[in-house]
């Protein structure tokens, strides 16, 4: 069974996570991985040279087992799907000593997990994990699908995902693993192309086209379409391609390079993650074709 991986660190934010994480496994028939990292403190110069005593560790694993557990059994009461069972369990927990981006990541490549599902807090939150750090290096280091969840997004039907792209060729594959996670919910695939105002030339008219064309062909979804946003600069049309088109998740590439070589760098992807009101995915670079 395809697993999707939800780190926790037990906030409020968290939660709201693994709520929204369960009923989108119910859609894609996989399970839940509840997952918690247990960070040793490493606050002073001389930490990593002090034995963490066993019996610390003993009892904050302790500790964590029994919060995951309870977050499994509420889970568990609230959705029909964890309850069914069908000979597995749909939802099970893991803890282990380390970095959230180091443990999420041993687990991911252990598990196959076909993608991360973790909250953020909203502007001025007070989270232990989740108030931007552990989130910013997710980003940054994950080589796998990561779907963030804002603090107030509250689970409902996918019916629509917008893809923005800088029609880099690259996309067109992500386009197609994409897809495959829109046809659960026979969703809109919204192709976004966000410019700013100097946009609009013959050649890009025609790069737009090359590029849908290569789409239709390689996706094979009959729900793509396209549409060209103009702003004021990148951000102002990211922001309001999230506020006003009208989607259910916005799905972004980071790409590992310098931000003002490409459209869509590290700077984009961190800065809407900040503010974002809607479920933002984000693809890795060079992500193999992914089948959800």
């Amino acid at each position: 069974m395809k697993t999707i991986l939800v780190p926790t660190d037990f906030s409020a934010p968290a939660k709201n996570a693994a709520n929204y994480a369960i009923n989108l496994a119910q859609n894609i028939k996989a399970g839940l991985i509840l997952c918690h990292a247990i960070k040793i403190p490493s606050e002073t110069p001389m930490a990593a040279q002090v034995a963490w005593p066993l019996e610390d560790y003993t009892s904050l694993k302790a500790d964590a087992d029994k919060e995951l557990e309870q977050l499994s059994v509420t889970l568990q009461q609230e959705s029909p799907y964890a309850k069914a069972g069908s000979g597995h369990n749909v939802i099970t927990t893991y803890c282990d000593v380390g970095e959230v981006v180091d443990v999420v990541t041993g687990k991911i490549d252990e598990e196959k997990s076909v993608m991360v599902v973790m909250g953020m807090s909203g502007a001025g939150a007070m989270s232990r994990f989740f108030l931007g750090s552990n989130t910013q290096d997710m980003i940054s280091d994950a080589a796998f699908p990561v779907l963030l969840i804002p603090s107030q997004a509250k689970y409902h039907p996918v019916t629509k995902i917008a893809f923005a792209t800088d029609l880099n060729s690259s996309d067109i594959e992500m386009i197609h693993s994409v897809a495959s996670l829109a046809r659960y919910f026979n969703a809109e695939l919204l192709i976004a192309h966000v410019t700013d105002e100097k946009y609009e030339t013959g050649d890009e008219k025609q790069q737009v086209e090359a590029f849908l064309n290569e789409v239709t062909c390689k996706a094979n979804y009959p729900k793509i379409y396209y549409r060209h946003i103009k702003g004021t600069g990148i951000m102002r049309g990211l922001d309001w391609l999230s506020e006003h088109g009208v989607i259910d998740m916005l799905v972004m590439v980071h790409r590992k390079v310098n931000p003002l070589e490409r459209l869509f760098g590290i700077s984009y992807t961190k800065k809407l993650s900040h503010h974002i009101e809607i479920p933002l995915l984000v693809l890795p670079e060079g992500l193999p074709p992914l089948h959800f």
